[in-house]
């Protein structure tokens, strides 16, 4: 909406500040927690030897889960970027992306325990950086 003033022109949109303080951070650690789920799930692709695989209740091919983590990874990598607009749209996705993320990694534990709980701390970090610190507005 815009309204004319003595020949000026004002907007009374308001759009989004660019990404400051723990909503940066969340977005570094979707770039960074998205790329070491591109390389679990590329390792998981081209051997299936890599990983251990022990008596677990969950049954499931291994390569598979590899394209599962090859495809979530490249997904929260680009939502990282999208994290640095500050968007409403961009923190939503960042939550899910990151709840996303943590469901596949939990089901990953049996086969690399440490990766798998150092990515579910990251994803942790994330949905608390992005929900506990609202976005802020220019006017």
């Amino acid at each position: 909406m815009t309204t004319h003033t003595s020949g000026q022109h004002v907007s009374n949109r308001r759009t989004s500040a660019p990404a400051t303080g723990w909503t940066m951070f969340a977005a570094f650690l979707m770039i960074f927690g998205g790329a070491l789920a591109i390389f679990q799930g590329a390792a998981a692709i081209a051997r299936n030897g890599v990983f251990v695989t022990t008596n677990y209740s969950y049954e499931y091919s291994v390569r598979s889960w590899g394209w599962i983590h090859l495809i979530l990874g490249i997904v929260v990598v680009l939502g990282g970027f999208a994290l640095f607009r500050n968007a409403l749209w961009a923190r939503m996705l960042a939550v899910l992306l990151a709840g996303l993320s943590m469901v596949a990694n939990f089901v990953w534990l049996p086969h690399y325990p440490l990766w798998s709980i150092i990515l579910i701390a990251i994803d942790i970090i994330i949905i608390w950086a992005v929900c506990a610190n609202p976005p802020q507005r220019r006017t």
